[in-house]
């Protein structure tokens, strides 16, 4: 059983509880949500009969699109906030899709679904706003929480590259914190999947938006190493 989750302990969305109910607009006005979300949709790749697990899952868009591309999977969300989760669990059951939602933090994901039984884990907008020390306690949990040759998607600010993207994603630590996204924003998140345990670590596209750039990444547990290259993906 996982332990509860005090406000104090995680970054709220949007940084702030008195915010989290203008979350799912924010998100569609202000990182091109459409886009990024069909990309990692399409790099997620779900198959019926796969069990995916969505780590941060918020007011659950993302794991709702995950099963309307496979009725079969077995799909599950996890999040530390009970008010975003009530929010999921209301837009699943408004959309027919079948998520089993469940508290937690990203270090809970193994002890919540047991170990070496995900197919796929993504996570999105989450590992930014989380400090170092969860950062890896989180990847731990998901590579232990994966079987052998599964796969980890993560679609999440990364690398800020350009002085314009820097200067935007200043809105992101205003809201998020400026400790817990520098590492992030430096370009650091590959190195501490590997560190993880994962093979093959790759940041497979770039999005400009409005708050900073967001990347794609890619990992396995283990596989071996793709040569796909990343993809630009469009202006803000």
């Amino acid at each position: 059983m996982t332990r509860s989750a005090s406000p104090a302990e995680f970054t709220p969305a949007l940084g702030h509880r008195s915010l989290t109910g203008l979350y799912d607009a924010a998100i569609a006005l202000m990182t091109r949500e459409r886009v990024w979300r069909s990309a990692i949709l399409a790099q997620l790749a779900p198959r019926e009969g796969e069990t995916i697990v969505d780590v941060g899952c918020g007011t659950g868009t993302l794991a709702t699109l995950i099963k309307a591309a496979a009725p079969g999977a077995d799909m599950i969300g996890i999040d530390p906030d009970p008010e975003v989760l009530d929010r999921a669990r209301s837009k699943a059951l408004s959309r027919g899709a079948d998520v089993d939602f469940l508290q937690g933090f990203a270090g809970d994901v193994s002890e919540l679904i047991g170990r070496d039984r995900a197919d796929k884990v993504v996570s999105s907008l989450v590992f930014h706003q989380v400090p170092i020390d969860g950062k890896r306690a989180g990847l731990a949990s998901i590579h232990a929480a994966l079987r052998p040759g599964g796969e980890l998607h993560i679609a999440d600010y990364g690398w800020q590259r350009t002085p314009s993207m820097r200067l935007l994603f200043r809105q992101v630590q205003a809201l998020d914190g400026v400790e817990n996204t520098r590492l992030n924003a430096a370009g650091g998140l590959p190195d501490l999947i590997a560190e993880a345990g994962f093979e093959g670590v790759e940041e497979r596209a770039v999005l400009a938006t409005a708050t900073g750039s967001i990347s794609l990444y890619w990992a396995g547990k283990p596989v071996g190493r793709s040569t796909q290259p990343i993809q630009e993906i469009g202006h803000v």
